[in-house]
């Protein structure tokens, strides 16, 4: 391989972004699967990515309203802590001011358990 320039591609590693094993409280999901909404802010989606990069991984938070199918908040930060999500949903509620009683649904991982103050 060498004498003819070809290198190897690796298969990059699984990276987890969700820990469930936590002790925080855990909201009910009422949701159930059901994943369709009637009118804009009445649901939003949350979730954590990972992107590699050359520099290391690179985190993004989203947040998705479900009837527009439209980011409507997000954050990306070369670490995945509660900051990363919270700047997310801060963005989201400075940017569309939801009206009381939207539903926010996430995978419940640890970074998502503080509320927004």
């Amino acid at each position: 391989m060498r004498d003819n320039g070809i290198i190897g591609k690796t298969k990059r590693k699984y990276k987890a972004t969700t820990n469930s094993k936590h002790n925080y409280p855990v909201a009910e999901n009422i949701l159930r699967q059901r994943f369709n909404a009637e009118r804009p802010n009445q649901i939003c989606v949350a979730d954590i990515t990972y992107i590699p990069t050359d520099e290391g991984w690179l985190y993004l938070a989203a947040i998705e309203d479900l009837f527009q199918r439209k980011i409507v908040g997000w954050s990306m930060d070369s670490t995945m802590t509660r900051h990363l999500t919270l700047n997310a949903l801060r963005q989201a509620i400075r940017r569309y001011k939801p009206s009381p009683g939207l539903i926010h649904h996430s995978d419940r991982g640890s970074q998502v358990r503080q509320e927004v103050a």
